[in-house]
């Protein structure tokens, strides 16, 4: 391979909460962490500013609906990483339900991966990436690991989880997250344990690089 730049590869992983998504970016980032540099974006670090709300109001935003996202700012932003620039990311402060102030600088890598629940629900960001992925897996396997983190990791109530669960996750799930697979190329059942999936995923990765 030269050393001229190429163009960044843009992978796009989606699937439900706690389907696996993450464990799946790992994976591919440990298959060429060794041979290229790859950025990892995380779709919730653009939720919206809320500054301008009270606390009572942040705490009801609904951040499993795709208004609660700037799509337009990451949007901007892969362009402008596609272009060689470097972007200041935004980091959300989740303790206090706004972007945080201080930003993240990214430098544009040979390849980019761009993961969230939601991140095939909008166009402009589909038109953007090489490579669509959904995980898809069983609603009561991601249930329940939901219920086990957030537990486990976030200090919540098992009432808690049940009820954000069934109120918010669940219907928007159904409404916005599950409809978004008919747009992927890869449908990949069983997340990060799909050793077989995860090879062709990264074969196909490296074709593109070759290419580019």
């Amino acid at each position: 391979m030269n050393n001229e730049k190429i163009k960044p590869v843009i992978i796009g992983i989606a699937g439900g909460s706690a389907s696996g998504k993450t464990t799946v970016a790992d994976k591919i980032i440990e298959n060429f962490g060794h041979t290229s540099s790859v950025t990892l974006i995380r779709h919730d670090d653009y939720y919206n500013n809320q500054d301008h709300l009270t606390m009572d109001q942040r705490l009801l935003t609904n951040y499993d609906h795709p208004l609660s996202l700037d799509n337009e700012l990451l949007a901007k932003h892969l362009e402008e990483l596609l272009a060689g620039e470097t972007i200041s990311k935004p980091m959300y402060d989740f303790k206090n339900h706004t972007r945080a102030q201080e930003t993240e600088e990214m430098a544009p890598t040979q390849i980019i991966i761009l993961e969230g629940i939601l991140v095939l629900e909008d166009q402009r960001l589909r038109d953007l990436m090489d490579i669509k992925i959904f995980v898809d897996t069983d609603a009561d396997i991601r249930f329940i690991r939901r219920l086990k983190r957030d537990i486990a990791e976030r200090g919540r109530t098992f009432e808690s989880v049940v009820e954000q669960y069934l109120g918010t996750v669940r219907p928007m799930h159904n409404q916005f997250v599950e409809p978004s697979k008919r747009f992927a190329d890869l449908i990949l059942p069983e997340g990060g344990s799909n050793f077989v999936a995860i090879d062709l995923i990264s074969t196909k990765i490296q074709s593109i690089l070759d290419k580019k």
